[in-house]
């Protein structure tokens, strides 16, 4: 039941990559779903990569700006999702990005109610990841960021890498402030341990994932899957991952939830009324 955001920095630091892996290893209880809507200002990575071009622009995206426009973002929404389950099980589905980074300034005037859409949309047994891209989680989209539960800055563990999640950490702690929770998914490409980086950064680490990048073209171009993919190191770590990642938002969860009227902190809260 979260909403979660992956933002990125400078370069490729594989964020739609992470995206996708935890979308394929999200831990899912029974009836519930999950969906990863790509909202990279900058274009989608997912309709020419996993999904191979097959659906051309029949969804995505920019179909819920006509819909909007209508007053038909919600109903719309819904319509746009595709399922990436061999099994067609739709609790697996993705809502391709802009196919053109033109299409951008159509979207200013939906982020804010598609930023509603995802808070509510756990009452329909779904959690929602969001991958912002690097420039998505600032300027007119930043309310996907702000709305969030979770925020995760995607990086590489190069100093070039880092030093870009740095400039943008600080920009997202300033956008974000202390309402959501922020989080690193290294990806363990460069010399910088975890450690070393939650130190000089001053955030949590909440996850690494391995650096593969023959593993990683089958999430981020549909390539073909090696042997014993699933059980191999890329997607036990983002199993890992997409768990932490779970327990962080309960975490949040916990903090932000009223103190039962009985406690002592309850009668506090009434009090203070």
């Amino acid at each position: 039941m979260a909403v979660v955001a992956l933002a990125g920095g400078l370069g490729a630091p594989g964020v739609t990559t992470a995206a996708m892996a935890l979308l394929m290893t999200w831990p899912l209880a029974e009836g519930r779903r999950v969906i990863l809507a790509e909202a990279d200002p900058d274009g989608g990575a997912i309709l020419p990569g996993a999904l191979q071009g097959t659906l051309g622009n029949t969804h995505g995206l920019r179909n819920l700006a006509i819909a909007a426009r209508q007053g038909q973002l919600a109903e719309a929404f819904w319509r746009q999702l595709v399922d990436v389950t061999d099994a067609e099980t739709r609790d697996r589905l993705v809502l391709p990005g802009l196919y053109d980074p033109a299409h951008a300034s159509a979207m200013e005037p939906v982020w804010q109610p598609l930023a509603r859409l995802f808070a509510g949309i756990e009452e329909h047994g779904h959690d929602v990841l969001v991958d912002l891209g690097r420039r998505g989680a600032f300027g007119s989209s930043a309310v996907l960021a702000q709305r969030a539960d979770v925020v995760l800055l995607v990086a590489r563990s190069t100093l070039r890498s880092l030093q870009s999640a740095q400039v943008r950490l600080e920009a997202l702690r300033e956008s974000v402030g202390g309402s959501v929770e922020l989080g690193m998914l290294l990806v363990d490409e460069g010399p910088f341990s975890k450690e070393e980086v939650r130190k000089t950064l001053g955030i949590p680490v909440t996850a690494v994932l391995p650096w593969q990048p023959k593993e990683a073209r089958v999430l981020s171009d549909g390539a073909e899957q090696p042997r014993r993919f699933e059980s191999g190191p890329l997607m036990r770590s983002a199993r890992s991952a997409a768990v932490r990642v779970q327990e962080l938002m309960a975490v949040r969860r916990s903090r932000l939830a009223p103190p039962p009227p009985g406690s002592a902190e309850g009668r506090a809260a009434g009090h203070a009324r």
